[in-house]
């Protein structure tokens, strides 16, 4: 089996800094589970309408087809999926060396932009 399309599923899965920082604070708080819209109130800033819809409809979702996260949409209880461990050495790795990496991939956009964009599909 060719793990190469799995792969670029998860560097597509790390390329936006919502969910770039979900899967790193899984590392230690696994599961996660609030009242807030945003599970982990990672993007405060997701005030607007958009965000919202954003995360409830395209970035919880794609995680949790990749199997990375288990999302309980009646308690927004968040936790490790199936795939994990396939994803979790490159998460450490990015964890581990965080100081050393560019500050702008930890760094939240302002309100209404992502580093990718829904598909319309």
């Amino acid at each position: 089996m060719d793990d190469q399309p799995q792969f670029d599923a998860f560097i597509e899965a790390l390329s936006d800094s919502y969910r770039r920082e979900l899967l790193l604070a899984l590392i230690e708080h696994n599961p996660q589970n609030d009242d807030e819209p945003d599970p982990l109130d990672i993007h405060r800033s997701a005030s607007e309408e958009g965000d919202q819809f954003d995360i409830f409809m395209y970035h919880l979702p794609k995680l949790e087809q990749l199997g990375v996260i288990t999302w309980d949409r009646e308690t927004d209880e968040i936790s490790r999926g199936p795939n994990w461990d396939e994803l979790a050495p490159l998460l450490e790795l990015i964890n581990n060396h965080r100081e050393e990496l560019p500050s702008e991939w930890f760094e939240k956009p302002p309100a209404g932009e992502s580093s990718d964009e829904p598909s319309d599909s």
